[in-house]
Formats: C-alpha cells, sequence, structure tokens
C-alpha cells in the first residue's frame, strides 16, 4: 500500500486532495446544520440547503486551487501550512454568508458562522490522519533500510523529517550520549544508547548509521566516525555546510564512511549479471570459508540464488561465526546451507565433502597467509598451501566438479617470502591439472592486499593508534595494491563465470598505495594529528621499524606483460609460463620428502628451484621475529 500511494504521479495525488476537501465542504456544511437545529433537524431543512452547499462546493474548487492547498505534500504538513486552511475556512465562510444573503436562500444565517470552524478542523485533522497513516506504512516497509540517527538534537531532528520522505530509508531510533534523553521520545523515534545499538545491528534491525551531530569539532566527529565503523554496519556523516545548501534534501549528501575511503580510488563495479547466472541453482564449496575472504564469498554466493552452499574450514571457531552469521538469511532464501569441519590436506576429508553435497563448484580460499608467520614455520606453511590445493584440485578433477577457482596472491609474483612462493607454486599445480582436465576448469584469481582483512595493515594501524601509538611501519617507500573485502570475492566469483580453463585474473586496481599515506590517513580519520619534525605536538609518531624478511618495497600483479581482455574492461586474463607435469610431480614428491624429514632448507630449496624471482634467504629465527 506504502508503495502504491508514493508511486502515484504528483497530480493525481493533488487531484485526491481537492476531491477530499470538496467533500469536507459538504461534511462540514451537514454537520454545521446539524448543530444548528439539534435533533429538529428535518429532511426539508437539508433539502433547502442543498443549493448553497452546492454553490458552495462549486466554488470551493477555484479557491482551493488559488490557495494551493491541495498542493502541501502530506509529509511535509506542519503549523504554517494550517494557515491556508484557515484563509480557505474564513473565505468559504464569507461566501456562504453573502451567497445566502443575495440568493435568499433558505436557513439561518448562522449555519456558515458555525461551518467555517467545523472545515477547518476536518481539514487540519484529515491532513495530520493522512500523515499519521503514511508514516505507520512507511514503518512497515521492509523494503527500505532501517536507520539509526546518531544524535538527537536539531540536526537529528532535522535529518529525521527529510528521512520520513525518503523512500530508500526508514529511521528506527535515535542515538545519544546524553543519558538524560535515554527512553525518551523525541519527533516520534524513541532514544537509546550505544549498547542499545550495537544490540540492534547484532540482530539487522539497524543497517546503516547516520552521523547528526555538530561540525564544531572535526577531530569528536572523526572519533564518533571511527568508533561506529566497528559495529559491522554502513556509517554515513552528514555533509558539509556548502554542500547542504545547494543539496535538495540532506539526504542527497549524505555520505558513508567504510573502509573504502582508504583505497585511494573509486571501487571498481564488478556487478554483472554473469555473477548471478554463473552461481544460481548450483552447489558451491567454499574451502576457508570461516576466513576473511571466504565469509565475504559465502555472503555474496548467498546473494546469488544458489541451490546448496557447503563451507569448509579447518577452524571450528571461524566455522561457527560464518554459520551464525548466514543461516538465517540462507534459510529464507531456501538455500541449504552445510557447515563442515575438516583440512584441505586430508583427502577423505574433501572427497567426503565434495560426494555427499553433489559439488559443482569450488572455490579455494582456504591458506595460511601471513607473511611473517609462514616465514618462520615454512614447512607447515607450504605444505597446507601447496599440498592442500593439490588434494583439493585432485578432488574436484576426480568427482567431475565443473569449476575450480584459486584463490592467490599478488604476492606469488616473483616472490621474495615463503608465503608468496608458496601461492605461486599452487598456481602451477592447479594450472598442470588444467593440461589433463576433461571436464573441470580450473582457473586462479590473484589480487593485492584486502583493506580490512585479519591480518593486514588496517587492523594493526587501527588497533596501533587506538593504543595511542606509535603506528609501525617497514619502510616509508614501501607500496601496495588494495582492494576492498567486496571487491576480492566479486573477482572470485567473476572468474568462476568467465573461467575458460587455466586462466590467472587480476584486476586493475590502479596505482599502488603507499603505505606511509595509508597510515597518515588512518590517524587523521580518527580525528588525531600526526607527530613528527614538523608537528612535534601531534598526537600519533609514524615509526619505521625495517623491513621484515622476505617483504618487497613494490608488489606486482603480472609475472610478464602478456594479458588478454575479458569481457569485463577492469578484469584481465594473464598469460604465463607453466610447468611440465614431469616437474610439478618431481616438486610434490620432493616436498613430501622435505616435510617428513621436517627440513626448512629443503623446503626452501625446492621454492628456490622452481619458483621464478624466488631467491633462497638464510634467515635465522631471531632475524626473521
Amino acid at each position: 500500500m506504502y508503495n502504491y500511494l508514493i508511486a502515484l504521479s504528483r497530480p493525481a495525488k493533488q487531484r485526491i486532495l481537492l476531491l477530499i476537501d470538496c467533500l469536507l465542504v459538504v461534511l462540514s456544511m451537514l454537520v454545521a446544520l446539524s448543530l444548528r437545529f439539534g435533533r429538529d433537524v428535518s429532511v426539508e431543512q437539508y433539502q433547502a440547503a442543498l443549493p448553497l452547499i452546492a454553490i458552495v462546493t462549486l466554488i470551493a474548487v477555484p479557491l482551493f486551487a488559488t490557495l494551493r492547498i491541495n498542493r502541501i505534500k502530506l509529509s511535509d504538513f506542519e503549523v504554517q501550512d494550517i494557515t491556508r486552511g484557515a484563509v480557505a475556512a474564513v473565505s468559504l465562510t464569507i461566501i456562504a454568508m453573502v451567497l445566502g444573503n443575495v440568493l435568499t436562500l433558505q436557513g439561518p444565517s448562522s449555519v456558515p458562522l458555525i461551518f467555517g470552524p467545523i472545515f477547518l478542523m476536518v481539514h487540519i485533522m484529515a491532513r495530520l490522519m493522512a500523515r499519521a497513516c503514511l508514516l505507520y506504512l512507511s514503518g512497515r516497509d521492509n523494503s527500505r533500510i532501517p536507520v539509526a540517527i546518531f544524535g538527537a538534537g536539531t540536526i537529528g531532528v532535522q535529518l529525521l523529517a527529510s528521512l520520513r520522505r525518503n523512500y530508500d530509508m526508514r529511521p528506527v531510533i535515535f542515538i545519544d550520549d546524553n543519558p538524560t534523553l535515554h527512553n525518551m521520545t523525541v519527533s516520534g523515534l524513541p532514544v537509546a544508547s550505544r549498547q542499545k545499538l550495537k544490540t540492534m545491528v547484532e540482530r539487522k534491525k539497524v543497517e546503516r548509521v547516520i552521523l547528526a551531530i555538530s561540525s564544531e569539532s572535526d577531530e569528536i566527529r572523526r572519533q564518533y566516525i571511527e568508533e561506529l565503523s566497528t559495529l559491522g554496519c554502513e556509517v554515513y556523516t552528514l555533509p558539509s555546510f556548502n554542500e547542504l545548501i545547494n543539496a535538495k534534501t540532506i539526504t542527497d549528501t549524505l555520505r558513508p564512511v567504510t573502509a573504502d575511503m582508504l583505497l585511494g580510488r573509486d571501487k571498481v563495479n564488478l556487478e554483472t549479471p554473469e555473477v548471478v547466472r554463473s552461481y544460481a541453482g548450483r552447489t558451491v564449496l567454499v574451502t576457508g570459508a570461516g576466513g576473511s575472504v571466504g565469509s565475504e564469498l559465502c555472503r555474496q554466493i548467498l546473494g546469488c540464488n544458489p541451490h546448496r552452499l557447503v563451507m569448509f574450514d579447518h577452524s571450528e571457531f571461524a566455522l561457527y561465526n560464518i554459520d551464525n552469521d548466514l543461516r538465517a538469511h540462507a534459510d529464507a532464501q531456501g538455500v541449504e546451507l552445510i557447515t563442515s569441519l575438516g583440512s584441505v590436506c586430508d583427502r577423505s576429508a574433501v572427497d567426503r565433502v565434495i560426494k555427499e553435497s553433489d559439488v559443482d563448484i569450488i572455490l579455494h580460499a582456504a591458506a595460511y597467509k601471513h607473511v611473517p608467520l609462514v616465514e618462520r614455520n615454512e614447512i607447515v606453511g607450504v605444505w597446507n598451501n601447496v599440498v592442500g590445493t593439490q588434494v583439493v584440485a585432485d578432488a574436484a578433477q576426480a568427482a567431475g566438479v565443473e569449476r575450480f577457482i584459486l584463490v592467490s596472491t599478488d604476492k606469488a609474483v616473483r616472490p621474495t617470502n615463503v608465503m608468496g612462493a608458496s601461492k605461486r607454486l599452487a598456481e602451477l599445480v592447479v594450472q598442470d591439472l588444467q593440461t589433463r582436465s576433461e571436464k573441470t576448469r580450473f582457473s586462479m584469481v590473484r589480487f593485492g592486499n584486502v583493506l580490512g582483512s585479519s591480518g593486514s595493515v588496517i587492523p594493526l594501524f587501527h588497533k596501533q593508534i587506538m593504543a595511542g601509538g606509535p603506528v609501525t611501519l617497514t619502510h616509508n617507500k614501501i607500496n601496495r595494491y588494495f582492494m576492498t573485502i567486496s571487491e576480492a570475492a566479486r573477482l572470485v566469483l567473476l572468474a568462476g563465470a568467465y573461467s575458460k580453463g587455466g586462466d590467472v585474473f587480476v584486476l586493475d586496481m590502479g596505482k599502488a598505495v603507499n603505505i606511509i599515506d595509508l597510515a597518515r590517513r588512518m590517524i587523521e580519520l580518527s580525528g588525531l594529528k600526526v607527530r613528527n619534525e614538523h608537528n612535534p605536538d601531534g598526537d600519533i609518531e609514524i615509526k619505521i621499524v625495517g623491513l621484515r624478511p622476505g617483504e618487497k618495497l613494490f608488489e606486482e600483479l603480472l609475472i610478464g606483460d602478456n594479458t588478454l581482455p575479458t569481457p569485463h574492461r577492469k578484469i584481465l586474463r594473464a598469460q604465463e609460463s607453466k610447468l611440465s607435469q614431469i616437474e610439478i610431480a618431481r616438486i610434490l614428491k620432493d616436498l613430501d620428502i622435505a616435510t617428513k624429514a621436517n627440513s626448512s632448507s629443503a623446503v626452501r630449496k625446492i621454492l628456490e628451484d622452481y619458483v621464478e624471482g624466488y631467491h633462497l634467504q638464510h634467515n635465522t629465527l631471531e632475524q626473521v621475529q
């Protein structure tokens, strides 16, 4: 009903209001007659008044149009708009009295005097009731985004009035730090504390928070933004005064505050119909489903309406969390959700999951990815990343799975660390399998650092800033490519849609971001200032601690320059060298021997011999730490 009413054209709404006002004229005149004569009023007296009622109603049409009382938006109906109704009531009263005398119509002259106030009253009541109905219906419209307004002051109240006219957002609560306002109602909306907001976000009753506080202090504003961003919902802030006065409404200029603003570029639009078509009605297995990228993959796959989603992870806690997040959504969409504990290095466990769930597509995101940890634990890291990939890929081929997509990294390109080299070996294993695959299409996706993922610099910098600093940086010239988690997951899904077999997909992420610039932006976003020789009174120091073992100043996405286009202009298909089946078999055999012998040097020697660009580093444990 609400969507139908707001979808009516403006002329249609104006005609409806004009018709209602004309009916109110007739109703008011009849009520005036009843009040004048009381119980003694007769049918004849009503009939005698019909000419006056008809003439006054006809005259009311152009009068209402002139006063434009039918052009007032119900959602905007306020005290100043009552003035127009009062002018219309007085005008109709005078017109009725004049007509009664000029036309010598029957009936007492006091009827028009009673009619005027009655019309004004029902005119106001009708609009207030219609406005209340619209607000009630809008509150029941579940298609609108539920919004919390942070700040129950003047700015918040003005924002609420604007949001009530917005068809995309539905205000549900005020949040304010002033305890005297808690449990009160402001402009029809309850006021609560931040703890209440956290609960509502967790229960999906609030999906967006809009900061509506005074712009007197940018530092306080940035602090609020940083704290609200940790809740797991969208955070928007009101614009500057100049933006505000040039906009049609407040909501026209609301700006989100998320980690995306740290990208240094616009997000790449990866919303294409191929994604939904490729995964709709299919059974999809995600390994490493509890990780940062894996969990986002699961969320986005649910939006593609698969038949079944299988989440595989070795971490019970991580698997519990993603299952808890998605279970209700999956049930609502009719998607079967399966959680399976196990290691990607366990062939029997992988075979069982693929067979029992009749998997069509595998997205292999399981990996050890933290560079310093893998550098110190090279045997386990390489075994998990290489053999784990080989086990899952072999199982996919044996079961006749349609598509297998490996999630890789830019650190696999001419790597200087064990983690990157292990991911490049995993790519080579997958490329080799494609040469012998009759049914399964194998492909790889290679991307840069994911903003906000576990182990990335964003959470580390945030933790250091909250602790008062310093923010530690390995080198002042270090650059990295960054992408959002949603971009990373979407790129993986698109790779599955575009896969022809043996592909290496990369995303054009623009220019690399200088990490020291990123650190400065994060400090400023937190409402603080960088402390350095130019600003000794600043809040947070940026400290250079030196490159870690295996760390490069610059990351690359391609080993060579030979790329091919895809249906998406921002996604490239790389053509890179492969190893033979005999070489891959030798690598896996040597890796098995080195692992059983617990020989770190032998594992590193394998990487040096077969991974282009990797050089053996003789690091002691103390140096690595």
